[in-house]
């Protein structure tokens, strides 16, 4: 834990974030990968507590094959399958996700939820967890994630793996129907 305070405590300084010219708090989160000396095991080095190799995950930032919709197979890069994907996850969001929920809730202003999920070995999305400032917010974000098409699984090595994804989910509420930003 100390290296990674110190590799964190190394970085250069940022400007502040701005919104409606006020300074706000933007989260970032960094995958910080690195292998054991003396170490060239895969699996050894990505099995989870149970020891089972087929639990091994590549965070979507690093994966030599990105997992991608079917829609997106003919990008001719990785990284054009990661952005063809990633888009086909916003327009998924912006089409199915309820955001006049946030009205009917009372909520106003910005509303930020936070989701994680995994997408399996087999291209199925698992795991998802979400955080927002409302439970019901919360619960339709898992809904909606819930209802991805299946991917092609992504792959290192040339092995099918999990990869886990973050999606912030941001929208502002107004007295007018709200539009989902991804």
């Amino acid at each position: 834990m100390s290296e990674v305070k110190r590799v964190i405590n190394a970085m250069p300084d940022y400007l502040l974030g701005k919104q409606k010219e006020k300074d706000v708090t933007i989260s970032y989160s960094l995958p910080i990968l690195f292998m054991v000396p003396g170490d060239n095991s895969e699996t050894d080095q990505n099995k989870s507590g149970n020891g089972r190799e087929d639990d091994i995950e590549v965070p979507y930032a690093v994966i030599e094959e990105a997992p991608y919709f079917l829609t997106c197979q003919s990008s001719e890069s990785n990284e054009d399958r990661k952005r063809c994907t990633s888009d086909e996850i916003g327009q998924f969001v912006n089409k199915n996700f309820n955001v006049n929920l946030a009205n009917d809730l009372g909520l106003k202003g910005m509303q930020r939820i936070s989701v994680i999920f995994k997408i399996g070995k087999d291209g199925v999305i698992t795991d998802i967890r979400s955080r927002a400032s409302h439970p019901e917010l919360e619960k339709e974000a898992i809904r909606v994630i819930g209802q991805l098409p299946k991917m092609q699984p992504g792959k290192q090595r040339g092995k099918a793996v999990v990869v886990p994804y973050s999606l912030p989910i941001l929208f502002q509420v107004n007295e007018a129907a709200p539009k989902v930003k991804n």
